[in-house]
């Protein structure tokens, strides 16, 4: 009888299940690798292979993830789910969004933060432990699986939901290339963001992958920026910058700033110039991708009004600079960007507006 492998489904190797397939013969390896990435299937439903081998496969390979609930907005084209880590209990989120002519699924790589923005949920709750690869790659799968059931197909992935991808970096590479081989996403459709995490975003230069990346910037002067996204008191915007341009010089893949705007605090016509002078600094130009902030329980200040988060735009097209307004999605089911906290407990901000 074959040792039975301690991995989670989606940890496990090539290796390590034919390993556990023992003297079936070679073909079968690709029929469950198969099932597992590309159809998407419970080991129990791969029936290309015989049943035993299926409850063999069951009980060898558990799954990672564990539903707790899902909620659904958007007239039924954003879903938040809620899962339980088997390892440990703790409770992570996902979102999937789907559009006219594609989804793109918003998936966690740490549960809980150590970044402490005071104005995103998840930093409030703060951190727990970091994820497996695994149970990246599994938050995946299960948001093809659900878009598959409604004949749309999964083409894009975002590590932009709970934690600090790049301080995790190892477990998300091992993720980032399980996705690109085995479930067949194109790189160029695979974005990784990072409040500014300075020697990932140099190790994620030197991978061989040209994934996008998308850099949580939220204000382009480091006093300002010290109190939104502490961690630039130890990565100061000048370095940051800097290893921005390493990344474009070595991937020529345009980078994204993340802008969060927040009523009276980064929305004035001095942020729209020092963001513009940052976008450009870089070449090719970073975007600026807008959004509104979003309620959260532990961050009373407010959001840009719509119609201004609209005059800021056009301030730094004027400026030379695109910038996209970002629709929030999920808002009224607490998915939308900040407000994962998979119903942890989250701590008031006492923030002080910096001038």
């Amino acid at each position: 009888m074959t040792e039975k492998l301690i991995k989670s489904r989606y940890d496990a190797s090539r290796e390590e299940i034919a390993t556990l397939l023992g003297d079936a013969p070679k073909y079968r390896l690709d029929q469950v690798w198969q099932g597992l990435y590309t159809e998407f299937q419970e080991p129990l439903g791969i029936t290309t292979v015989s049943k035993d081998l299926r409850t063999r496969l069951d009980e060898a390979l558990p799954s990672s993830l564990v539903p707790v609930t899902s909620s659904v907005s958007d007239r039924g084209d954003t879903t938040k789910f809620l899962w339980q880590l088997a390892n440990g209990g703790h409770k992570i989120e996902s979102v999937l969004m789907h559009y006219a002519d594609r989804a793109t699924v918003c998936v966690s790589t740490q549960a809980g933060c150590a970044m402490a923005c005071g104005f995103c949920a998840t930093g409030q709750a703060g951190f727990t432990r970091q994820l497996t690869s695994g149970e990246i790659v599994e938050q995946v799968v299960h948001a093809a699986r659900t878009s598959a059931a409604r004949d749309q197909r999964l083409a894009n992935v975002v590590f932009m939901g709970m934690g600090e991808p790049l301080a995790n970096e190892e477990a998300v590479w091992q993720a980032v290339t399980r996705i690109h081989e085995a479930i067949g996403i194109s790189a160029r459709h695979l974005t990784i963001s990072t409040v500014g995490i300075i020697p990932g975003i140099n190790t994620l230069a030197d991978r061989p992958l040209p994934v996008n990346l998308a850099v949580s910037l939220h204000a382009a002067r480091n006093e300002l920026r010290n109190e939104l996204v502490p961690i630039n008191k130890r990565y100061p915007i000048e370095d940051l910058m800097q290893a921005c341009r390493k990344y474009l010089a070595k991937k020529n893949r345009r980078i994204s700033f993340e802008w969060a705007l927040i009523k009276d605090v980064n929305d004035t016509p001095r942020d729209a110039r020092e963001l513009a002078k940052l976008c450009k600094s870089l070449k090719p130009s970073a975007h600026v991708n807008l959004i509104p902030l979003n309620p959260t329980p532990g961050y009373l200040t407010k959001g840009t009004a719509p119609e201004d988060v609209r005059e800021f735009a056009m301030q730094l097209e004027d400026l030379g600079v695109n910038a996209t307004v970002r629709r929030n999605r999920g808002t009224d089911i607490a998915a939308a960007c900040g407000q994962l906290a998979a119903g942890q407990p989250v701590t008031l901000s006492s923030r002080s507006v910096v001038g």
